[in-house]
């Protein structure tokens, strides 16, 4: 009777225990051993029975009958640990206070010993922007023509005999170049010769008998014309053998040709091209109709041949009266009155003024930089300590005269600017000026400067201030 009570009782705990609600914040794991809730997850399992039931409610006894000591053992665990965490807490911060300090003070004393450090600077040359009289110019491109040039072709069909077509050779005026075959025209002028001569004696004859009225006037007609036709057919003749030979019409130049003896050449078959060769040459090319307004019979152009390194003046000499209705250009004639004249067919660009002259500065051609912002230079000028710094400033470039650019704006006459050096300016770096002759001076600056020239070419430089001097010295410590 006594088990069977007890094992009545353990089923009612058990009921009781799986009718409670839910605990969410799991407090009855915590409070209670993990073998109790071990057991009833097995006493839970389905097809057990009543004796894992059982097996739970004494497990359940025996740790009910040992909370305290459990609970006491517990809390002294957990309290240890948080003794060690807030130790180990302590430890961490106590390191990083510790680095943080030491970082700090190396900062500190770097930045100490960068101020005790002098300001770099770069050493250039400068030169100072100088005042000329721009005219503004637009550039087109024209052909070179000789004043005389022929393409040689034969007028009639025939076998050559003769050639002496040197390409590039120079032939004077006259001068035999091709001559075909005229033996068949050479026959028939000495036959035609005879016949002339037989009709010569027949003319004397009749014209004697006339005087003695021993012919009527019409015999006497007859001869004559039958002389006169003689003449004419020899004439014809030679003719013929003087178009078959041809020849040089003026001094020319000698194109290339491919004409060999023995050759049969068709009428108008191409020979070879004559250019003259003459003392001038001109150029045509056109230009916009708003351009072409402005220009006159007498202006100035300068030709640019490729590998010229001067430009060619050349005269307009004519200005086409029509606008082309396509393009909007006007055509115009210039003549070059020069021996080095381009060759003819020769592209060039030909600078054409544009306007009136208008005042602008020019400076080294290593003294522009170019950007992706366009084209500046750096200007020298002074800080409020008086110290020389390089200041970037956009301008508007032009052309290149001689060894110097021009600048249409944004630069003024008389402002120094870096010529040689410039390319490893930064803005507004402190800069030491390089005097020629001065000890240690990156590159001193030349009296010229060539068309096109880099930053190993320097440009004139101007004169530099006391200031600068002292500047030098401190690059040289």
């Amino acid at each position: 009777m006594t088990r069977a009570a007890d094992g009545n009782r353990q089923v009612s705990e058990y009921r009781q225990f799986a009718n409670r609600p839910a605990d969410p914040l799991g407090e009855t794991t915590i409070r209670r051993n993990a073998n109790p809730g071990t057991a009833f997850m097995a006493a839970n399992r389905p097809g057990k029975g009543l004796a894992r039931v059982l097996e739970w409610g004494v497990r359940m006894t025996t740790t009910e009958n040992q909370p305290n000591d459990r609970q006491s053992n517990g809390r002294s665990g957990s309290m240890k640990r948080r003794l060690m965490g807030l130790a180990l807490l302590a430890v961490v911060a106590g390191i990083g206070a510790g680095l943080a300090f030491w970082k700090v003070n190396s900062i500190e004393a770097s930045d100490a010993g960068f101020a005790h450090q002098p300001e770099p600077m770069e050493s250039i040359a400068v030169a100072e922007a100088q005042p000329i009289e721009h005219q503004p110019t637009t550039v087109a491109i024209g052909t070179v023509l000789a004043l005389r040039s022929i393409t040689l072709r034969n007028e009639l069909a025939g076998t050559v005999r003769q050639v002496a077509l040197v390409p590039g050779s120079i032939v004077e005026a006259g001068k035999v170049l091709v001559g075909l075959d005229v033996s068949v025209e050479q026959a028939e002028l000495q036959a035609l010769a005879a016949q002339e001569s037989l009709a010569e004696s027949l003319l004397d004859r009749t014209e004697r008998a006339s005087a003695s009225n021993a012919i009527s006037a019409s015999e006497l007609d007859r001869a004559r014309s039958e002389r006169d036709v003689a003449r004419a057919q020899m004439a014809r003749t030679r003719a013929v053998i003087e178009k078959k030979t041809l020849r040089a019409p003026f001094r020319a130049r000698v194109g290339i040709a491919d004409v060999h003896p023995g050759q049969y050449l068709e009428e108008g078959t191409v020979l070879t091209t004559l250019q003259g060769v003459d003392e001038a040459a001109h150029v045509d090319f056109a230009v916009a109709q708003q351009v072409a307004a402005d220009l006159r019979a007498g202006g100035t152009v300068e030709v640019l041949a490729a590998g010229a390194n001067e430009p060619i003046p050349a005269r307009i000499v004519a200005i086409d009266a029509r606008v082309d209705p396509t393009t909007r250009n006007a055509a115009v004639r210039a003549r070059i009155e020069a021996d080095r004249a381009p060759s003819p067919g020769a592209s060039v660009r030909v600078r054409v003024p544009v306007g009136p002259p208008q005042l602008a500065v020019a400076v080294p051609v290593n003294a522009l930089r170019k950007g992706p912002e366009g084209d500046h230079v750096y200007v020298i000028t002074a800080d409020k300590d008086g110290k020389p710094r390089a200041y970037s400033r956009a301008v508007e470039s032009g052309p290149v005269v001689g060894g110097n650019i021009v600048i249409e704006q944004g630069l003024e006459a008389g402002e120094q600017v870096a010529a040689s050096g410039s390319f490893k300016l930064r803005e507004a770096v402190l800069v030491a000026i390089a005097q020629s002759g001065t000890p240690g001076a990156a590159n001193p600056p030349a009296p010229t400067a060539a068309p096109g020239a880099t930053d190993s070419k320097v440009a004139p430089a101007a004169s530099h201030t006391a200031p600068a001097d002292s500047h030098v010295a401190q690059a040289g410590k």
